[in-house]
């Protein structure tokens, strides 16, 4: 692993594979770079991997007050210049990673050859605003634990725990989150909707949504998906954090869409 600093942050990395073309894998609010590992084998063999910690998260730099899309599509930007990755790359993220994916592909229209994005959580409505400022309060004032219990219920429900072991790896790693981190990306999803931004993604998008997912079910994606130009949908068998669910699933559907793209 390495790090660097861009755009005003400190940023833990790994570029790995080879091959003409890259691919940027962005993971989930409470996530980090590893929730791609068993999903990288099969996406490194034709081509570029990058992989990163957002800011906040895993072992990059912790955040002191407010967090915006722009910062975080900038940091992108800012990763690809100092790794001197030029012309276009491909993205591929999970929930508020591939809400991130996205407003980089409509800040930076040249740089974005193709989105994957499952379950993309652009924001927040209106009915559930107050409730998600009041889980950041809650995780500020009592730690990650105090909200564990709720919040992998829905996005990691008993029927997909296909793996006890990697069902409790991933819970102890969630648990590990910067409280105050965790509480800025939430207050962020709460204070700015970019689900309007998905009308103006030039790109060729594959959006998918898991079965089991009881944040991003397929009946709220769906209807996002149609929203992007020429945009294909996928229903997966899997949940809110399918990269880790279902690893294989995940990786077959970036590698089989941005293959067909020569991506």
């Amino acid at each position: 692993m390495n790090w660097v600093e861009v755009n005003g942050t400190s940023l833990r990395y790994e570029l790995s594979g080879s091959g003409p073309t890259t691919v940027v894998l962005i993971h989930e609010m409470g996530g980090t770079l590893d929730s791609w590992d068993q999903v990288l084998p099969a996406l490194t063999n034709s081509r570029r991997v990058l992989r990163y910690d957002t800011r906040g998260a895993g072992q990059s730099e912790k955040l002191k007050g407010a967090v915006t899309w722009d910062q975080m599509a900038d940091d992108i930007a800012a990763l690809l210049d100092v790794l001197n990755i030029q012309g276009k790359v491909s993205l591929a993220g999970i929930a508020v990673g591939a809400a991130i994916a996205a407003h980089f592909a409509v800040k930076y229209p040249d740089r974005a050859a193709a989105l994957v994005l499952h379950g993309p959580a652009t924001g927040v409505t209106d009915d559930r605003r107050q409730a998600t400022l009041d889980r950041a309060a809650a995780v500020e004032a009592n730690g990650m634990r105090s909200v564990v219990e709720t919040s992998l219920a829905a996005s990691y429900p008993p029927v997909v725990r296909h793996n006890e072991d990697t069902f409790k790896e991933f819970r102890a790693r969630w648990l590990a989150n910067d409280p105050e981190s965790f509480a800025a990306i939430n207050r962020m999803l709460a204070s700015e909707t970019i689900t309007d931004e998905l009308t103006r993604i030039a790109c060729p998008t594959l959006v998918t949504a898991g079965r089991h997912d009881g944040l991003r079910p397929p009946s709220i994606i769906e209807p996002m998906s149609k929203m992007i130009p020429g945009a294909e949908f996928l229903e997966l068998n899997s949940g809110h954090f399918a990269s880790i669910q279902t690893p294989g699933m995940m990786a077959q559907a970036i590698h089989y869409f941005l293959h067909a793209l020569g991506q």
